[in-house]
């Protein structure tokens, strides 16, 4: 998958009227409250995952 996901609304205001920003992949402008901001992925967490390491669970 190599398309990205748009955000749906504005992270200050709450607005929907974004558009991309001119300064690069992952940035946008909210035309209503007049910010611009930048999206990224971090990476994956461990919580969640948890190992099941209990003797006697052969499969």
């Amino acid at each position: 998958m190599s398309e990205r996901a748009a955000p749906f609304y504005c992270p200050y205001c709450g607005d929907e009227d974004l558009r991309p920003h001119e300064t690069g992949h992952g940035a946008w402008e909210c035309a209503s409250c007049n910010r611009a901001f930048r999206l990224g992925f971090l990476g994956l967490l461990t919580r969640g995952l948890q190992r099941n390491d209990v003797e006697g669970d052969g499969i």
